[in-house]
């Protein structure tokens, strides 16, 4: 399947604009090599002062760095979403821009659900001061960011969030840390705190807007270093200071761990679609080789096993996206909603765990049969196959572990029936609904210890299920 982005996304009657197109030609004529020299670069320097002892923390990419980041920025990946009341083009742009490089659409995605936090939940005063300046189309746009994990790790956000928030004098004040914080440096970023005196539980974790600078012009929060990654070099990844830091909360109080999940529930469905992306471009730059490489007497794709291998990884990929979309139109459905949440985003929750699960898991290995494709070739740094299993091996990692994502899927079937709900969405595409409801009641009829020492097995076999039954909604023929 030796197609680009473009030509994947309309295998399923995605509606594609010239733009959409223009945008892909542009990363291959220049886009690609910027993102290269990015990567070749390693991790971006952090100025920490200027010449007269005063604290900036600037991070001094190079201008083609900013260059091949605003171009989607421009195009309206933030601010076309809010025109349009959907999700779509966000995602579809995040899917070219992730064939290329899915370091690239972690700004676009922290930044969208920064500036969803705002638009659904902050006061109208501060909505009207920041929400603008998030969807200008133009290089003056403001960045956004995700902050929730801390040292302890980020999986158990009630017991380690050590980060507090308090009120005095009309004002809310944060002070702590935040261990991988994505986009470092953006000029606002929601993050996960504590309100002083409360105890430590997941229903006392709240959920702050915090600027770059303050009012005075002073910086309102602290890099305190990038983190050197083996991948994903186009968004700066570092360790955040909250020192007295102004911030807004965003929402009830109360509702800090649904609004943080909500903000996590659309960055999962954005390394779905990446993940899905990557794992596309694996089998692209594998085909462009192995079409090329001679053994035997002839070009290596056509030996069987080789060929068959291409048509299974071919295969893959369709179910792969045709889960990912899935999430993507489910999402634009409860898009809006607000706690307590409806059945059919209990439905979107399970979908996107799935998602999340198998395909950054078809990323990886994909990216690693590439690189076997390739055989030597493969593991040279100069070559691009290299460099995307170190992009997969973030996936999996990003936005939840896959323990994390197949614990709460099973959470999801076990308190609210999630397999149930599944299966009358999939009731009209064959017999895979049986089957999935099968696994499920099987799950909630073991003991907790034993569902969760199996949960692993029984949720990828339900992901791909979905994705086998879910694929028959497109009619493609490869």
């Amino acid at each position: 399947m030796k197609l680009t982005p473009t030509a994947f996304l309309e295998l399923f009657d995605i509606n594609l604009g010239e733009e959409i197109r223009d945008y892909e030609n542009w990363f291959f004529e220049e886009g690609l090599k910027i993102s290269e020299s990015v990567d070749r670069m390693g991790t971006v320097h952090l100025k920490m002062f200027d010449r007269f002892g005063n604290r900036t923390d600037e991070l001094l990419y190079p201008s083609e760095y900013y260059r091949m980041l605003h171009k989607a920025y421009r195009m309206g990946i933030i601010a076309r979403p809010f025109e349009e009341k959907s999700l779509k083009f966000f995602y579809i742009l995040g899917y070219v821009t992730s064939f290329f490089d899915p370091g690239l659409y972690c700004p676009y995605t922290v930044s969208m659900a920064t500036a969803m936090s705002v638009y659904k939940y902050a006061d109208e005063k501060v909505r009207d001061e920041y929400f603008p300046k998030m969807i200008r189309k133009n290089d003056n746009l403001w960045q956004g960011a995700t902050w929730m994990t801390e040292a302890g790790g980020g999986s158990d956000l009630a017991n380690n969030v050590e980060t507090i928030a308090e009120y005095n004098n009309d004002k809310w004040t944060l002070n702590g840390e935040k261990y991988f914080s994505s986009n470092a440096g953006a000029e606002l970023a929601i993050v996960a705190a504590r309100v002083k005196d409360k105890p430590k539980h997941v229903k006392n974790l709240s959920l702050f807007l915090v600027p770059r600078y303050k009012k005075d012009g002073t910086l309102n929060y602290f890099i305190r270093r990038i983190k050197d990654k083996i991948g994903t070099r186009s968004v700066p990844t570092g360790e955040i200071e909250l020192k007295n830091s102004e911030g807004y909360l965003i929402g009830k109080e109360e509702w800090g761990i649904y609004l943080i999940l909500e903000a996590l529930n659309i960055s999962r469905v954005a390394n779905s679609i990446g993940s899905v992306a990557l794992a596309q471009r694996a089998v692209y730059e594998a085909q462009k080789f192995a079409s090329r490489r001679v053994a035997f007497g002839k070009s290596i794709i056509d030996h069987p096993l080789l060929k068959r291998q291409f048509e299974d990884k071919s295969s893959q990929l369709l179910k792969a996206f045709a889960l990912a979309w899935e999430c993507v139109l489910m999402l634009d459905e409860v898009l809006f909603q607000k706690p307590p949440y409806s059945e059919k985003y209990t439905l979107f929750r399970l979908l996107t765990h799935l998602a999340k699960f198998w395909t950054a898991e078809i990323a990886v290995q994909n990216c690693k049969w590439a690189m076997e494709v390739n055989g030597g070739m493969g593991v040279l740094s100069e070559y691009p196959v290299e460099r995307l299993l170190r992009e997969a091996m973030i996936l999996p990692i990003w936005e939840g572990t896959p323990h994390r994502q197949v614990l709460d899927a099973l959470e999801v079937i076990i308190k609210k029936d999630g397999h149930k709900l599944l299966c009358a969405h999939l009731e009209n595409l064959g017999e895979k609904a049986s089957e999935i409801y099968e696994l499920g009641e099987r799950l909630k009829q073991m003991n907790p210890e034993e569902a969760e020492k199996n949960a692993d097995i029984y949720i990828n076999d339900i992901s791909q299920l979905t994705a086998e039954a879910l694929v028959k909604k497109y009619r493609i023929i490869f």
